[in-house]
């Protein structure tokens, strides 16, 4: 499986120094050069090149074919990184490749649900860290998921409490 990594999760989980979790998916990580460029606030820019030097990550995947058509789908003029990444989308489902998304951004999760690609966020990635890591607790993941919180990802109560109950489970 292939997982295209928006910007968000990368600098949410950038700002507080918890990229390596990205690492617990067992997936190959697809972060195209234009997500990688929209990460310039420190210290989350630092940190996602420190985590591209130590970490196998795709950041040029193969997608100039299905560019014009991901822009038409996003209704974008320009090609921006959700472009990129839904562009990537779009090979691996002409190539018959299982994907997914990596994203807290809603009209880019939901071109992907209709893509036919998984979809999750930064906390899934977090929780997944938490399932498939049996040296990363469920009590360091709800620390993970306070830190996000606080550091801008600015959760609701109720979603922080949702979150934080889905890594009990």
């Amino acid at each position: 499986m292939r997982v295209f990594v928006d910007a968000t999760p990368l600098y949410n989980l950038g700002q507080v120094g918890d990229l390596d979790l990205l690492g617990a998916l067992d997936a190959t990580l697809v972060i195209p050069e234009a997500v990688i460029d929209e990460i310039t606030i420190e210290p989350a820019a630092t940190n996602l090149a420190r985590f591209l030097e130590e970490h196998a990550v795709e950041t040029a995947p193969d997608v100039n074919n299905w560019l014009d058509d991901a822009a038409a789908l996003l209704d974008a003029s320009e090609r921006t990184s959700d472009v990129f990444i839904v562009a990537g989308l779009l090979a691996a489902r002409d190539r018959s490749e299982e994907a997914a998304l990596l994203s807290d951004d809603r009209q880019l999760r939901a071109v992907a649900e209709g893509l036919d690609a998984t979809v999750s966020g930064t906390f899934g990635a977090v929780i997944r860290a938490s399932v498939g890591d049996k040296y990363f607790s469920t009590t360091q993941a709800k620390r993970v998921i306070r830190r996000t919180d606080h550091h801008g990802l600015q959760m609701t109560g109720r979603l922080r409490e949702r979150a934080i109950g889905e890594v009990d489970s």
